[in-house]
């Protein structure tokens, strides 16, 4: 039999629970669907133990075997933490999908999965049941009531009403799938990069590189379907007791209000995030906080000394990507902008097409592999050759372009490819596409990315560029809104550039120079989503 290990979500949840129940180790703090306040939820370890146990034995009694999938497409509520552990407790592989995701990605990412079922909030029911004949499989959905409007399916709250009955542990081995967690999908289909029971463990323990004690609060506003949230906030959390809060969703206007109701001492930024902070207008209470430090991935160097006195917060910079690599820069050291050194244990270089490593100022793709020798690996689900890509000669091929200083510091400059890396997330231009193309209106489209307007490194916001059937017939608000109802929030246009042809090849391969060259945000012929009335 299997001895129970910290490093394993189920096993650290029962012995904390064991440990210290009454624990509060987790809030979570949220808008309600209109933008009011709702009350806050806490869960201790004893509480989210029970309700694991609930979900866990809800699981076995839909037919779930160790090894079978389900997705899970929920906001940050409670119950998302505690599918996360039965699901380890049952040896099952959840699948987080972000409860926005709908049309074609979800369809794909639900049939690549294979997953038999799926775990939701009653807002994602209607997008399931859309695909649920594409998908494939899906024998079943457990809806989390939250008072939306639309389909219903079988209640996960009846699920937790029932008496708790401790389901033994099922997980042979820590080796085995806890989540597969799929990319963006920039240069094709989404890859489901498969996370390791163990694998979730280095995100517990992950709270000592991060400068946290047992005085710090961390809070996040990102999903925790996206690994940071996972890595930064609920790991350490949990295996530290470290009291940390979740929000819904982020929202700029209220983040320095939650951080000050709830005693926050630290919190997680991505990409353009920091720049949509910075840019709320000036309060004279900016710097009474509690705040000792932002975790940021992508803090624009414009702003990062300005954003540290405004606020009186320290900046801890760091990169990290859901296949692997890790690199942080310490608070005080190294240059502004730079994302840091490889962490303990990692060899990162920078290496040019031969694999040979880039000097100084030279731009290169950031590479890693374990400092100890061996090779990098990464498994995709279902896509051995994919696999083998991704770490061919040993190295984990990131797919950033980026470059290093003379003392060896690494900076990041670009997804290589020409990618849309916007507010965090890597757009996959073929999704936004396919919208854009079924509107009635559009003949043609092409989407690529420009500078972000935030001024994020290595960010860009999202352009399409379109011919209309009839030009002044074109209804550009009735476009965005088609984009806005198939589409997550950071895949919508930025941008509709409106042209009069896409220009091609010879071939047909769209030239997108030529739209770089006649685009500008205030270009005749250039729109940006209408303001929602208030």
């Amino acid at each position: 039999m299997r001895e129970r290990s910290e490093g394993v979500l189920g096993d650290l949840i029962a012995i904390r629970a064991e440990q210290r129940p009454d624990r509060d180790v987790l809030t979570f703090e949220h808008l309600s669907l209109d933008g009011g306040a709702t009350p806050d939820e806490v869960r201790t370890y004893a509480q989210i133990q029970d309700n694991a146990n609930r979900i866990a034995t809800g699981l076995l009694q839909h037919g779930l075997a160790p090894g079978d999938r389900f997705a899970l497409m929920m906001r940050n509520h409670p119950e998302y933490v505690e599918t996360m552990v039965a699901a380890s407790v049952t040896g099952t592989v959840f699948v987080p999908i972000d409860p926005r995701t709908r049309g074609e990605k979800l369809a794909y990412m639900l049939q690549n999965a294979g997953c038999r079922g799926v775990v939701c909030g009653d807002y994602a029911v209607s997008q399931v049941e859309e695909v649920r004949e594409r998908a494939g499989g899906i024998e079943w959905v457990l809806s989390l009531d939250t008072g939306a409007d639309g389909p219903q399916a079988e209640s996960l709250r009846e699920v937790l009403e029932k008496p708790c009955a401790t389901v033994d542990n099922r997980l042979s081995d820590a080796s085995m799938p806890l989540q597969i967690i799929y990319t963006s999908g920039t240069t094709g289909d989404p890859k489901g990069v498969v996370f390791p029971n163990s694998r979730f463990g280095g995100f517990a323990m992950l709270g000592g590189l991060l400068g946290y004690d047992q005085d710090s609060r961390p809070y996040t506003g990102l999903s925790l379907t996206h690994g940071n949230a996972q890595a930064v906030t609920l790991g350490p959390s949990l295996f530290m007791g470290l009291r940390g809060v979740l929000s819904q969703r982020f929202t700029k206007s209220r983040l320095w209000d939650v951080c000050r109701l709830h005693g926050c001492t630290t919190f997680s930024l991505l990409g353009g995030m920091a720049t949509a902070i910075y840019s709320e207008p000036e309060r004279p209470d900016d710097a009474q906080n509690p705040v000792r430090y932002v975790i940021s991935a992508g803090m624009p160097a414009a702003i990062w000394e300005s954003f540290q006195k405004r606020f009186d917060v320290e900046i801890f910079e760091w990169y990290g990507a859901v296949e692997g690599g890790l690199a942080f820069k310490p608070i005080g050291k190294g240059p502004v902008g730079s994302f840091g050194k490889p962490a303990p244990g990692l060899d990162m270089r920078i290496l040019d097409e031969n694999d040979v490593e880039c000097g100084p100022g030279v731009q290169g793709e950031v590479c890693s592999r374990p400092a100890a020798g061996g090779s990098a690996e990464v498994e995709y689900h279902g896509n051995k050759e994919a696999s083998e890509k991704k770490t061919r000669g040993g190295w984990l091929r990131s797919g950033d372009i980026g470059h290093t200083d003379a003392e060896g510091w690494l900076f990041f400059d670009y997804r290589k490819g020409g990618g849309i890396r916007h507010n965090g997330d890597f757009v996959n231009p073929g999704f936004v596409e396919k919208v854009v193309a079924e509107h009635p209106h559009i003949s043609d489209v092409f989407v690529y990315g420009v500078p972000a307007a935030s001024g994020a490194p290595g960010e860009k916001d999202v352009v399409a560029a379109i011919v209309a059937h009839d030009r002044a017939a074109l209804d550009v608000a009735g476009v965005f809104a088609a984009c806005r109802a198939g589409l997550e929030g950071n895949f919508v246009p930025s941008y509709l550039q409106v042209v009069d042809e896409i220009p091609k090849t010879a071939s047909e391969k769209p030239q997108e120079r030529f739209l770089l060259e006649a685009f500008a945000p205030d270009a005749d012929g250039v729109f940006t989503e209408p303001a929602s009335p208030r």
